[in-house]
């Protein structure tokens, strides 16, 4: 999610910061953001919608309107797309989307609540929803992979518990993946039903939190997975997204529910893991001997 200070998006849109502040009272759009110390950031994608339509020559007050209108027309021209099952201009809308918005916002803003939209009104067991849930977790991907290198120095380990790609969960949790990666920590996912190995996996990957995510495999099976991933790698965190009230046979100590939006669960996730950084070693379980092995021996990205 991009922001602009007052300077900057004043300086975007050729105006004084006191005329911005005016258009703020007048119009509330572009709507800022407050700072704990009352400063004001503006997010970029609201001030390039404004620029491109006072760029066309219209008034202030048709600028906002004509701004706001573009910001929400994304969505509109992605479900037509998909419901026409045209992937090149699904792809198209996306990238229009891209033009105001930051990749975690296009995501956010138009993608997941299209996806949502065809679902409610098609429903999921619809011809629309089996080319536009596969679709939606391939553009996701595309963008996993271009996300930037880690930088945190902290990995999750991710039990996917989603039935398949045309889970509405698998969804959520290929966002949450891209967001978590895009704010530099580093993510393995694996589907909670392959246990044989996972000692493998804890070595190459040396995880610092596991996310157990979705709520349609058995509680058996994703305990199983845990006391597996636990087994080897002692007491470590554990954190819940979408699971629902699966909970039944589920490890409650140290276990935290995330928020169902994506970014609100990659931030809380974010506030979890930096304090492991500093926190004392706990007992069979040496944390800061662990990072200090990453720190030397994984190459990040």
């Amino acid at each position: 999610m991009r922001y602009l200070k007052t300077s900057e998006a004043a300086t975007l849109l050729n105006v004084t910061a006191n005329t911005l502040r005016a258009w703020e009272s007048r119009f509330d759009f572009p709507t800022p953001q407050r700072s704990p110390g009352n400063h004001r950031s503006y997010l970029h994608c609201e001030v390039a919608a404004l620029r491109q339509a006072l760029c066309d020559g219209l008034s202030i007050s048709s600028a906002v309107v004509r701004a706001r209108e573009a910001l929400v027309a994304d969505g509109r021209s992605l479900i037509t797309a998909l419901e026409e099952y045209d992937r090149e201009q699904a792809d198209a809308a996306m990238e229009a989307a891209l033009g105001f918005r930051s990749v975690e916002l296009s995501a956010e803003e138009v993608l997941l609540p299209a996806l949502e939209q065809i679902g409610r009104e098609q429903t999921v067991d619809s011809a629309a929803w089996a080319f536009a849930a596969p679709w939606g977790g391939d553009w996701l991907r595309r963008a996993t992979r271009l996300a930037p290198p880690g930088l945190r120095r902290l990995s999750i380990l991710v039990g996917d518990a989603s039935r398949d790609e045309l889970d509405p969960d698998a969804l959520y949790i290929r966002a949450l993946e891209l967001f978590c990666l895009r704010a530099g920590i580093e993510v393995m996912s694996l589907s909670v039903r392959g246990v044989a190995g996972i000692g493998d996996v804890i070595t190459v990957h040396r995880p610092d939190l596991v996310v157990l995510a979705g709520g349609h495999t058995a509680d058996d099976t994703v305990a199983s997975w845990t006391h597996s991933v636990r087994r080897e790698v002692g007491p470590m965190p554990i954190a819940l997204y979408r699971r629902g009230d699966h909970f039944a046979r589920m490890p409650t100590r140290g276990t935290e529910l995330l928020p169902s939006r994506a970014s609100d669960a990659q931030r809380r996730l974010v506030a979890i893991l930096e304090p492991e950084l500093t926190a004392a070693p706990v007992a069979g379980h040496d944390r800061a001997g662990s990072h200090a092995w990453r720190r030397d021996t994984r190459q990040i990205g």
